[in-house]
């Protein structure tokens, strides 16, 4: 596999003679329009950053960024910078593919603004040997020489991902990033930051604030990361326990609805069935006849993907239509590629793990927690970050002087459990207020009328909504 096929291509590294502090809108960003026929009307631009704000004479790169300008320019109240999720979304898919995911509110009022994080899409992205991501050792690690191989395998990757990426391999953190979200606020010509971040973009988020209190405007922050969490385990069990809860509502919604694909039977069996045979190999792959489908593969691929829509009557019709496909001959099954963003990952989290004894304890804890669904996707991510350093660990987040900061969460997120949300605000203090959306999802603040128009209130008016605001779940 060629290595331009994993990643896309890394842009240029430059020297620069000096660093902007405050660049103006002239000077570091020159929007034209963005190549996407389908989708017209963004505008791209790039701006330059030092590769490591510790040293900001050294090394750059360029961040591609692109906006949407607000559709009633009579009253644009100024820009919202978005904050993408994954770690590996690209802020610029969002905003040129993708700008009915913000109301039709705050793309009136607001210039919409986004970015390629560093490490991901434009923004001199990781890049990686194809041939040694294929070799990824599977987390199903069976004994103390399998965690070793893991240790080792990971030393190899980092290898070879620091020398096909360049310098920036080495400061991928959320903290870095917050440097380089301050430089985007200055280069549009903002005093105050207007945000809004989403799953993974709620840790740049709440560091900016942290960071820069008195440089918030607002900021919303949508399916929240809970960065205070320091114990492997403890991460590991939050993660399991609001996937589990996710997989509960769906089998509460079959039982409950006639329309499900699976009511009248015993879900749960069902699903056994399908994880038993996919670990087997003998479970087709829907979107790739003849290939088999993993366990990992079946519990994140398909069932967590449908969780993060709330798409039961989808999630129901994909089991009952594996459940009849014929059996493939057993065969050994692949693991799916990680995120391409895992570094960033790694350098934000420090999981540590002792030895095989201890891993073998943790996914242990993780599939008591979730039965319904081994192996996630968190135990694959800190498998992969075994050995890794962390430049920005946890921390309990203090953003003392900061304004109201919205923190939105829905009761059942399958990968931003609610008690993540409710630590957030607390620890924002005076300046947390929780906005919960009593349904299912990753992702909220369009889910109904009154989550929109609470959220278009505070962004655009900086009117907060009454601390222990509720709005009631929107059908499906």
């Amino acid at each position: 596999m060629a290595v331009a096929a994993v990643m896309a291509v890394v842009t240029g590294l430059t020297a620069a003679p000096a660093v902007h502090a405050s660049p103006s809108a002239e000077e570091a960003l020159r929007w034209t329009p963005c190549d996407d026929p389908e989708k017209p009307g963004a505008e791209c631009a790039t701006l330059s950053v030092p590769v490591d704000w510790a040293h900001p004479g050294g090394p750059r790169l360029d961040l591609a960024v692109a906006r949407r300008k607000a559709t009633d320019p009579g009253a644009r109240v100024g820009a919202m910078v978005f904050g993408p999720g994954g770690p590996g979304d690209s802020g610029v898919e969002m905003v040129v593919r993708h700008v009915s995911r913000f109301s039709p509110e705050v793309r009136r009022r607001f210039d919409i603004v986004s970015f390629d994080p560093r490490g991901v899409g434009a923004g001199n992205p990781v890049i990686c040997s194809g041939a040694l991501l294929a070799e990824r050792p599977s987390p199903e690690l069976k004994s103390q020489a399998d965690f070793d191989a893991t240790m080792a395998y990971n030393r190899r990757l980092r290898a070879d991902c620091r020398a096909r990426t360049g310098p920036v391999f080495d400061h991928l953190d959320t903290a870095q990033t917050v440097r380089d979200v301050d430089a985007l606020r200055a280069a549009l010509g903002e005093r105050k930051l207007t945000f809004h971040g989403s799953s993974y973009g709620t840790l740049l988020g709440a560091q900016y604030a942290e960071t820069y209190p008195r440089r918030v405007r607002a900021m919303v922050l949508e399916s929240v990361m809970d960065h205070s969490v320091r114990a492997t385990g403890g991460f590991l069990r939050a993660e399991a326990a609001t996937a589990e809860d996710s997989f509960q509502e769906f089998v509460k919604w079959c039982d409950g609805a006639a329309a499900c694909a699976l009511h009248g039977r015993d879900v749960r069996a069902v699903w056994q069935g399908l994880l038993a045979r996919a670990g087997r190999g003998e479970l087709a792959d829907p979107a790739e006849p003849g290939t088999s489908l993993s366990s990992s593969d079946l519990v994140n691929k398909i069932a967590f993907r449908k969780f993060y829509t709330a798409d039961y009557a989808g999630l129901a019709t994909a089991i009952a239509g594996m459940e009849a496909s014929r059996p493939l001959p057993a065969s050994p099954t692949s693991i799916a590629p990680l995120p391409p963003a895992t570094p960033v990952f790694c350098s934000d989290w420090h999981l540590p793990v002792r030895d095989y004894e201890e891993y073998a304890s943790l996914v242990t804890l993780m599939n008591t927690t979730a039965p319904d669904l081994p192996y996630l996707l968190p135990v694959h991510m800190t498998a992969a970050c075994l050995g890794a350093p962390t430049a920005n660990p946890q921390h309990r987040l203090e953003a003392y002087g900061a304004p109201p900061i919205l923190v939105s969460n829905a009761l059942h997120d399958p990968a931003t459990g609610y008690p993540w949300a409710v630590s957030v605000a607390r620890q924002l203090g005076r300046s947390g207020v929780l906005l919960t959306y009593e349904g299912h999802g990753h992702g909220s603040v369009t889910s109904g009328p009154c989550m929109e128009d609470a959220v278009d209130g505070y962004l655009t008016d900086l009117t907060v909504p009454p601390r222990g605001t509720s709005c009631p779940a929107v059908p499906s």
